[in-house]
């Protein structure tokens, strides 16, 4: 990692050489790109954020989109509505496919075509996606769990199998159909595993007739020898008794060394291999950050690691490129881990950095990371907590992982509409978002596989719903 000192004074912005506000350009509206504007809110600039989307999304509550908890809005709003009373900043749709570092503009796509947006300051907070580990085949069966496209697929893989499931009268199809398997054992495996071991085996109990849903099979996988790797020890086999008092069972040690439409394969660590015949499968397993990352690095001869993540200067301020910052998880920072928190204050400082250089004082200095703990729920009424020295897990811990998510939530109707939601999902035993489409339910691959865009059938049946 770079540790020479950020230059005090960037070079002359377009706004000191043509007398113009000084212009700052946000890409992605996540927690660091969203974070930064609204530090901005005050500061003597104009704030454009650009977004494939144009929503904000609290990505660690998607697996309960994808389990039917909760709905799309409530953890997705318009990121417009967000900044709504934030004079100063504006939101435009679309991809970005290129920073010019030298023209000092970014070039964006959408259906109406290309847009060049300058900018006199930068920041580069575009997240990361899913990584297959070289194995990009494995999305069309086993989508991650990154965007909200990939919660809805899931979510539609899910429900779908339980009716598929009660239409067959093969029983070994019905268990490959009610067989759900999970790689990756971090935070959203674990939370994903727990929410459908409690669907199966609570929610759904009495809806079938001749299906017994609580005989589904959840598998967790993943080569690491326990759940919540980086936490301690104790937390991690509290969450491991939990997950398997709810029957999942937990593969730890094992790889995925193949992957298709019907099922997977695992290798356990003496090289033996078995075969899960399963319908659903979701990867929760590693992250690429997004590909402006290594073109920025190329750029400016910024080193970039494995994942795609830059190594920011001590203040996150992108080598040779002072006016250019790099938040969030496309940013490779000593013991800054890739989670939530981190991308709220790597973005709030990148926002003080600017304001500085606008002023014409020097940088503050290096980023220095405030932990503020971990936590993970692992099922209802059951989490694990490390805050500081505090280590809690169950009942206390899952009230406080309640508590910290709504407060992180944006926005007053979503609080309350999740709060809702949860009480229906977790005293209740109801799931109200349960649409599914046919799309969604045989998948991508399996779509492909079988030579079908569409039903064979052309009347709506609850599939279509």
């Amino acid at each position: 990692m770079s540790h020479a000192a950020p230059r005090s004074t960037p070079p002359p912005t377009r706004a000191a050489r043509h007398g113009k506000p000084h212009d700052v350009v946000v890409i992605g509206s996540g927690f660091g790109g969203l974070f930064a504007t609204k530090a901005l809110a005050d500061a003597p600039v104009r704030v454009t954020v650009i977004d494939g989307t144009a929503t904000h999304l609290f990505q660690p509550l998607l697996y309960q989109v994808a389990t039917g908890v909760l709905s799309v809005g409530e953890i997705s709003p318009a990121t417009r509505d967000v900044l709504r009373r934030q004079r100063n900043a504006r939101v435009l749709l679309g991809v970005v496919t290129e920073i010019d570092l030298a023209r000092r503009e970014v070039v964006s796509r959408s259906p109406l075509g290309e847009r060049r947006t300058p900018y006199d300051s930068l920041v580069v907070a575009a997240g990361a996606g899913q990584s297959y580990f070289g194995n990009d085949r494995f999305a069309d069966f086993a989508p991650g769990l990154k965007s909200i496209d990939d919660a809805l697929e899931i979510r539609g893989r899910v429900f779908g199998s339980f009716e598929l499931a009660e239409l067959s009268t093969d029983d070994a199809e019905r268990d490959r159909l009610t067989t759900f398997v999970v790689v990756g054992a971090g935070p959203t495996g674990v939370e994903m595993a727990g929410q459908l071991a409690e669907l199966a085996h609570r929610s759904l109990r009495e809806d079938f007739r001749h299906l017994d849903p609580s005989r589904a099979r959840i598998v967790l996988v993943d080569p690491v020898p326990a759940v919540l790797p980086g936490y301690p020890e104790k937390l991690q086999a509290a969450a491991a008794r939990t997950l398997e008092d709810l029957g999942v069972e937990l593969l730890m040690g094992h790889k995925v060394v193949d992957l298709d439409d019907t099922g997977v394969v695992v290798e356990d660590g003496d090289g033996r291999r078995t075969r899960i015949e399963a319908q659903t499968k979701v990867w929760a397993a590693g992250v690429a950050a997004s590909p402006l990352g290594r073109s920025l690095g190329e750029q400016s001869g910024a080193e970039v690691d494995r994942a795609g993540r830059v190594v920011v200067e001590p203040n996150g301020s992108l080598p040779g490129h002072p006016e250019v910052f790099v938040v969030g998880d496309m940013a490779a920072r000593q013991g800054v881990p890739g989670v939530a928190p981190a991308a709220m204050q790597t973005g709030r400082y990148a926002a003080e950095e600017i304001v500085r250089q606008v002023r014409g004082e020097p940088s503050a200095g290096p980023f220095v990371y405030r932990d503020k703990g971990s936590l993970a729920t692992v099922s209802r009424f059951q989490a694990v907590a490390k805050i500081g020295p505090v280590q809690q897990s169950g009942f206390v811990a899952w009230l406080l992982w309640l508590g910290v998510h709504l407060v992180y939530l944006v926005g007053f109707k979503n609080r309350i509409t999740t709060l809702l939601h949860w009480a229906v999902s977790f005293v209740g035993r109801g799931r109200s978002e349960r649409t599914a489409t046919w799309q969604q339910v045989v998948g991508r691959g399996a779509l492909r596989s079988r030579g079908q865009d569409r039903p064979t059938r052309p009347t709506r049946s609850v599939l279509d719903d």
